[in-house]
């Protein structure tokens, strides 16, 4: 992109000289391309801005659009987001964060507050007083022989191949800086996962990417080497995610390079789809089993799973598995069917997985149901952009969050919605060279590190606004959603919530009867 656009302005300032020493007014022409090129030469060799970076002089465009948002800007944002657009807030909000310009907003509230669906969190006359602005919790305390103290906020599970080189470097240095986990995604532990530094949880999907026999199934050598990188503090066993759930990841074969083909062990060039289920297990009580060996073959790292919750009886039944045999992931990883990709078929998208806050509810409840809460962390994946939004999913039950959009934003992702065609004008989600180096990882880094360091001071900062001591202290009840323009509800009494140990006692909780009894660790 960048080396036509030279070409034609020197040659049009070739001709034009030539033709200005037979023809002097022809100098004028001159005059005006000379600037043109400075500027271009200017634009390419910045570091901010990827889009000018990749196209320069043309790419200040969409900065003249930003100056006059929101009536412009907003239309050609918000119309061409698949029906999933993030608010121009929430954009803004990430945005002004990584780049550590003001986050204050102008003329109050940004939402119809009596929108249904509006949420908000009391405030507290005597406020407490903000205290750890980068709260933690330990991941495998009780199981494990390297247990870790994960950060509440982390970057959540995106792939390279699906992410450029550029985009990895810059999320893992971030994760460094700031000293939270970057989730490598299914693809694989590739170099530019290791080279920052930064702290890694090796996620493992159905392709077994990193840890994949010839025949495409489970290779515990290989597991074994690559988890004993220092970097990896966590292993993540994805059963489903958000965006596709049942359908196994995609890997468009434009995006598979040599490279990537090397790193996964699959063709060059050919798309890369994974299975749809495990091969390694074929029942929750192969899985905990599956679980246990992943420990100790890791040499005691915490191992978690991932699901988009579908079947509720099947989850069910992993929880049966760990009553029978003792054996527990550290964590799960709730996404949500809103969830976003770089690529998936639109029914799949649009139309499969149980949203993020009931899948959250339930995964809770079944735990607590059981008495297993206490063993198990519970982390949420679903349009977490905000302090506010990773305390909601807090006060549902989970202990931690995930963030993908938001990260991106952080890098300078642009919603062109240009993922799966390997064209990503910002170089976040391309493999093409030309369009990669637009994206600056020492740059956007220090972004990712700003945005995750914003986003925790403005959670604590809630928190400690509502009179909560600690993040472990947020309950259901201490948020509140419009149901109607004149009725309002706690999430308490918009959500079930069962008792410690109630589905190991008669009578069974209302709306979990036939859920559990028909769950059988045995078989999915």
């Amino acid at each position: 992109m960048v080396r036509p656009i030279f070409t034609i302005l020197v040659a049009l300032c070739a001709c034009v000289l030539t033709i200005a020493w037979f023809w002097p007014p022809a100098l004028w022409a001159f005059l005006v391309l000379a600037p043109l090129i400075a500027l271009a030469i200017w634009d390419v060799h910045q570091t901010k801005h990827a889009v000018l970076r990749n196209f320069p002089i043309i790419g200040h465009f969409r900065y003249l659009f930003e100056m006059i948002r929101p009536e412009i800007m907003q239309y050609f944002i918000e119309t061409n987001t698949d029906g999933q657009p993030f608010s121009r807030e929430q954009r803004s909000v990430v945005y002004q964060r990584a780049k550590k310009q003001i986050d204050t907003l102008p003329f109050g509230t940004q939402r119809d507050v009596y929108e249904v669906g509006y949420e908000w969190i009391h405030h507290s006359i005597a406020p407490t007083h903000p205290r750890d602005f980068n709260p933690r919790i330990t991941v495998g305390k009780t199981q494990c022989a390297q247990p870790y103290e994960l950060s509440i906020f982390n970057v959540s599970a995106m792939s390279f191949g699906s992410l450029s080189a550029n985009a990895v470097l810059a999320l893992n240095e971030g994760a460094r800086l700031a000293g939270f986990a970057h989730n490598t995604g299914e693809g694989g532990v590739s170099p530019y996962h290791l080279e920052p530094g930064g702290d890694l949880i090796w996620q493992l999907g159905t392709g077994y990417f990193g840890a994949r026999s010839d025949d495409g199934g489970f290779d515990r050598g290989k597991f074994r080497e690559v988890s004993q990188i220092s970097n990896i503090k966590m292993i993540e066993i994805k059963l489903s995610q958000g965006a596709k759930p049942g359908h196994g990841g995609i890997l468009p074969g434009r995006k598979v390079t040599p490279e990537i083909a090397r790193i996964r062990g699959v063709r060059v060039g050919m798309d890369v789809l994974s299975p749809p289920g495990h091969s390694a297990f074929g029942s929750p009580l192969e899985l905990v089993h599956f679980i246990a060996e992943l420990r100790e073959l890791s040499g005691g790292k915490p191992i978690g799973i991932k699901l988009c919750v579908g079947k509720r009886r099947q989850f069910a039944a992993i929880c049966k598995a760990m009553l029978e045999t003792g054996i527990t992931p550290d964590y799960v990883a709730v996404d949500g069917g809103e969830g976003g990709t770089g690529a998936a078929p639109l029914e799949f998208s649009n139309s499969i997985g149980m949203p993020l806050n009931e899948g959250l509810v339930f995964v809770h409840n079944t735990l607590v149901g059981s008495n297993l809460r206490d063993r198990v962390k519970i982390g949420a994946s679903g349009k977490i952009v905000t302090g506010f939004s990773l305390l909601s999913k807090l006060a549902l039950g989970a202990d931690f969050g995930y963030s993908a959009r938001g990260m991106m934003f952080a890098i300078g992702c642009i919603q062109a919605l240009r993922c799966n065609t390997n064209d990503c004008p910002t170089g976040v989600a391309t493999q093409r060279p030309e369009l990669m180096r637009g994206l600056v990882p020492g740059d956007k880094a220090h972004r990712v590190a700003h945005f995750h360091q914003a986003t925790l001071h403005a959670f604590t900062e809630i928190l400690a606004a509502a009179g909560v001591e600690r993040h472990e202290d947020l309950r259901p009840w201490h948020i509140h959603r419009r149901i109607s323009e004149t009725e309002s509800r706690h999430l308490a009494q918009v959500y079930n919530y069962i008792e410690p140990g109630s589905l190991l006692e008669s009578p069974l909780p209302i709306g979990f009867a036939r859920v559990w009894t028909e769950a059988d660790y045995a078989s999915w």
